[in-house]
């Protein structure tokens, strides 16, 4: 059915992450993702979802060495291990506050989420209770999900096939992978856009883990935002909303670009690996 192309771990939330050739799957996902978040003193857990106030995390870029130490490299190149104290005083140098890096998730975490323009972004009934914020953004607030550093699923997946249809109804725009921050980058040997849509309810088999295939990933303002060298194209997420809004949950029609995925059997994946669609019974 198609092959693992792209393996990427993001050890830090809304840091740029790292590809990997191999990783070991747990029952909680990818080894060593969002180990680690950044918190403010309101406990506000933070993401670029918010690019006004956490933007500057994406110029950061985290990565776990061969001795399972966390790094994070910033802006101006200086790569700080995640237990050095001096890496608070420099995030929060960058961020403009007081803010600190940490393994344990709040017990009360506040998600906050800017509210896109273009129709499909949110859910109606979120976007009619939006309120602005003090940068002046008009946002949503939710919670990560329970126990965890993830928005939701544990595993990420992206389709090569969908990348593709994008790139012929936005031929302007770079749909490069990494805009969209997937664990798993699947290549489904050509076929139409948007496979994963008739995979839900399924089963894949990718290398040694089995993942159940749970909904299709609402798009936020992420992958119009810079990444390295990728310049910020607002027109990114204009085209899925025109091409691609499908149902999730009871939350109406979201524009949406690959999969949540639940970890059934935890297992090594490697670039390469075949996968197996297994029907639900």
């Amino acid at each position: 059915m198609g092959t693992v192309t792209a393996l990427y771990r993001y050890p830090v939330k809304s840091m740029l992450g790292e590809a990997v050739i191999a990783v070991a799957v747990t029952e909680r996902g990818f080894d060593g993702d969002r180990m680690y978040a950044v918190l403010d003193e309101t406990g506000a857990v933070g993401s670029a979802k918010h690019p006004r106030k956490w933007g500057a995390l994406l110029r950061c870029r985290s990565r776990r060495d061969e001795f399972d130490v966390v790094r994070v490299v910033l802006p101006d190149g200086t790569a700080l291990p995640v237990e050095d104290p001096y890496l608070d005083v420099q995030l929060s140098k960058l961020l403009g506050r007081q803010v600190s890096l940490s393994a344990a998730v709040p017990e009360h975490s506040r998600l906050e989420r800017a509210v896109p323009g273009y129709e499909g972004g949110v859910p109606e009934a979120v976007r009619q209770s939006a309120s602005v914020d003090a940068t002046g953004e008009s946002i949503t607030t939710g919670s990560v999900a329970a126990g965890t550093f993830f928005d939701f699923g544990q595993v990420h997946m992206v389709t090569t096939a969908s990348l593709a249809r994008m790139r012929t109804v936005y031929p302007g725009g770079d749909f490069d992978t990494r805009r969209f921050r997937p664990n798993l980058v699947v290549d489904t040997e050509g076929g139409p856009g948007f496979p994963e849509d008739a995979w839900l309810g399924s089963c894949l088999r990718v290398g040694e883990a089995l993942f159940r295939v749970v909904v299709p990933t609402p798009r936020c303002v992420i992958p119009t935002l810079g990444h390295d060298e990728l310049p910020p194209d607002p027109g990114i997420m204009r085209a899925v909303a025109r091409d691609h809004r499908v149902p999730v949950f009871d939350l109406g029609r979201l524009s949406c670009l690959g999969v949540y995925l639940d970890v059934l059997e935890a297992g090594n994946v490697r670039v390469g690996d075949s996968i197996t669609l297994q029907r639900a019974a």
